[in-house]
């Protein structure tokens, strides 16, 4: 992984460790080769043989990219007494980060704000700031009809991203805009 990225941090991916880094245009993973604490006990407790059967390395290493502008939701939700998974939904993917409590709020917050494009590329000047004006205070008109923001919506909660308190919360707030 490259050294410009804009946060690094370890996560557990799929239930192996993995090195993560943030960058302008894309998250990144790997995860190296490795002994699981399974397959080490396994090899201590027939003498070697397992691993001798088996081999060493792990099949599960390797890297994976997910580009910024393909991720359309980052939600968090507690996993634990230490740890809260951040899960980036994009096209044809679902990945959970699974970090530590006190790390989530900031991951969770640099992937919004790329997804939003509040975080200028490299070499890119900032955006414009919001001016102020009778227009901003009317929301733009959404790409979508109510139906299919509910329907969305549905399609959320089923997949477990959201609770069925947020899932309600957002339904009645679609339902007062109609």
């Amino acid at each position: 992984m490259s050294s410009n990225a804009l946060m690094t941090f370890k996560s557990h991916i799929e239930g192996k460790n993995a090195d993560v880094a943030i960058h302008h245009d894309r998250i990144e993973w790997a995860r190296a080769r490795g002994m699981s604490a399974k397959k080490l006990t396994a090899g201590l407790l027939t003498g070697g043989a397992s691993l001798l059967a088996t081999g060493v390395r792990s099949s599960d290493a390797g890297t994976e990219m997910i580009p910024v502008k393909s991720i359309s939701s980052v939600v968090t939700k507690r996993d634990g007494l230490l740890y809260t998974k951040v899960v980036v939904v994009a096209s044809g993917n679902t990945i959970e980060f699974r970090v530590p409590h006190d790390a989530a709020p900031g991951i969770k917050s640099l992937l919004t704000d790329l997804v939003l494009g509040k975080i200028p590329a490299a070499g890119q000047a900032a955006p414009p700031a919001a001016v102020p004006s009778a227009q901003a205070a009317v929301p733009a008109p959404s790409a979508s009809t109510p139906v299919d923001q509910l329907r969305q919506l549905a399609e959320l909660r089923d997949a477990g991203i959201l609770s069925e308190e947020e899932f309600t919360t957002k339904k009645a707030e679609i339902l007062a805009r109609m």
